[in-house]
C-alpha cells in the first residue's frame, strides 16, 4: 500500500499526434505536462482548449499538493499528523472528504487497506533514497500505531483527530485519483467534453476520441519497460488505474520487497498478482481499489469487483495469465502473445 507512484502502468494509444494551438483556436488539441507530488501530470484538451484553462488546472493541482503532501512542511495532512494524540485539526472540504473516502475503503477491506498506514510507509520508505528493510522489532513497534478506527471525524466542523501519538495518515494510495476527478470537474465546468487526464498512469478519459470511436487504452506489461502493453480496452468517460508489485521495490540479499504493504503484518503482501487495472466511473475509486485488491488475491478480488456496480478489473498474474471481470469481456483484447486470457 502506502504512497503510490504509478509511473509505468498505463499507456494511452492515440491515433492523433500532439498538436499545439493558440488560445483562439479552441477546437484543436492542447497539452501540458508539469511535475506535482513526484508525478508527471499531463492534461490534454481536445475541445475548448486554452492556455488559460490549463493555467487554472495546474494552479488547482498545486493547491491540492499544498493540502495533501506529507513531504512538504505546513500542509494540512502534515499538520494533522503532527497533532496525532494531541488535538484535532480542522481541514478544508477537499482534505476532509478525501480522508472520509479513504476511511470508507478501510472499512470495506476490514483494515487490509488502511488510511493510517503512514508510520509503516515511512519506516520502509520504498521509492525514496532512504529506503531500507526494517528490523522485525521496528515493524512490530510501528504497526501498533495503525488503526483506521482511531481516526475520529466530525462532519459538523470538518475536524479530524488521530487519537494516539505516532499515528500518521497517508493518502498516497487514493489522492491521485481524487485529483483526477477534481480536474475533470473543472474541465466540465468550462464546457470541455473531450480530454485525457494522466497523473503518472492514473488515466481519466473524458468523452470519446470522436463521434465514432472511443479512446483506446493500452494496459502496461508489468514485466517490461513503459510502452510494452499486454492488451487494449476502449473506453469513454471512464477512469483506468493500474498498480502492481513491479512499480517500486527494494532488494536485499536477493529478495525483492515491493511497496504494497500489509498494515497487519508490516511486510509487503504475498501475492501471485503482478498488476491490477481498475476501470471505473470515478478515478478515486480506481485508485483505492487497485491497491485494495492486493489484500484479497485473485479469487476474492474477482468476486469483490463483480459485486460493485460500474467497476471492472483486469488481473495480470506472475505466470502471464490474465483474468478479467464480466463487464470487460468483448472489450479487452490481448495484443501480446506472451500473455493468455484465462477466463
Amino acid at each position: 500500500m502506502g504512497k503510490k507512484v504509478i509511473v509505468i502502468i498505463t499507456t494511452i494509444i492515440l491515433a492523433m499526434g500532439l498538436v499545439s494551438c493558440s488560445k483562439e483556436d479552441s477546437n484543436k488539441q492542447l497539452s501540458r505536462t508539469e511535475l506535482f507530488m513526484g508525478t508527471a501530470v499531463k492534461v490534454t484538451l481536445y475541445d475548448h482548449a486554452s492556455e488559460k484553462l490549463l493555467d487554472d488546472v495546474f494552479k488547482r493541482v498545486s493547491e491540492v499538493e499544498d493540502l495533501l503532501s506529507i513531504n512538504k512542511e505546513g500542509t494540512e495532512v502534515d499538520l494533522l499528523n503532527e497533532n496525532a494524540g494531541i488535538k484535532g485539526v480542522k481541514l478544508s472540504d477537499f482534505s476532509y472528504d478525501l480522508i472520509k473516502k479513504a476511511i470508507e475503503y478501510s472499512k470495506i477491506s476490514s483494515g487490509g487497506y488502511d488510511v493510517s498506514i503512514g508510520p509503516l510507509v515511512k519506516l520502509w520508505s520504498i521509492g525514496l533514497p532512504e529506503a531500507n528493510v526494517p528490523s522485525e522489532d521496528d515493524i512490530k513497534e510501528v504497526i501498533k500505531n495503525i488503526d483506521y478506527t482511531k481516526v475520529k471525524m466530525d462532519d459538523s466542523t470538518n475536524e479530524v483527530f488521530l487519537t494516539e501519538r505516532g499515528m500518521m495518515i497517508d493518502l498516497g494510495s487514493i489522492a491521485k485519483g481524487y485529483i483526477a476527478d477534481d480536474i475533470a470537474k473543472l474541465l466540465k465546468e468550462n464546457k470541455v467534453e473531450r480530454a485525457i487526464i494522466d497523473l503518472g498512469g492514473n488515466i481519466y478519459a473524458m468523452g470519446s476520441k470522436d463521434k465514432d470511436h472511443k479512446w483506446k487504452i493500452g494496459i502496461q506489461n508489468p514485466f517490461k519497460d513503459r510502452g510494452d502493453v499486454v492488451g487494449t480496452i476502449e473506453i469513454a468517460n471512464k477512469s483506468v488505474v493500474t498498480t502492481g508489485v513491479y512499480e517500486r521495490f527494494i532488494e536485499k540479499d536477493g529478495v525483492k520487497y515491493h511497496h504494497i504493504l500489509n498494515p497487519k503484518t508490516g511486510y509487503p503482501y504475498k501475492t501471485d498478482i503482478a498488476g491490477v487495472t481498475i476501470v471505473s466511473d470515478k478515478s478515486v475509486d480506481g485508485d483505492a481499489l487497485s491497491t485494495l485488491i492486493f489484500t484479497k488475491g485473485l479469487d476474492e478480488g474477482l468476486k469483490f469487483v463483480e459485486s460493485l456496480e460500474t467497476v471492472d478489473a483486469i488481473f495480470i498474474m506472475n505466470d502471464n495469465k490474465v483474468y478479467i471481470t464480466e463487464g470487460l469481456k468483448g472489450n479487452f483484447k490481448i495484443t501480446n502473445d506472451s500473455f493468455k486470457l484465462s477466463n
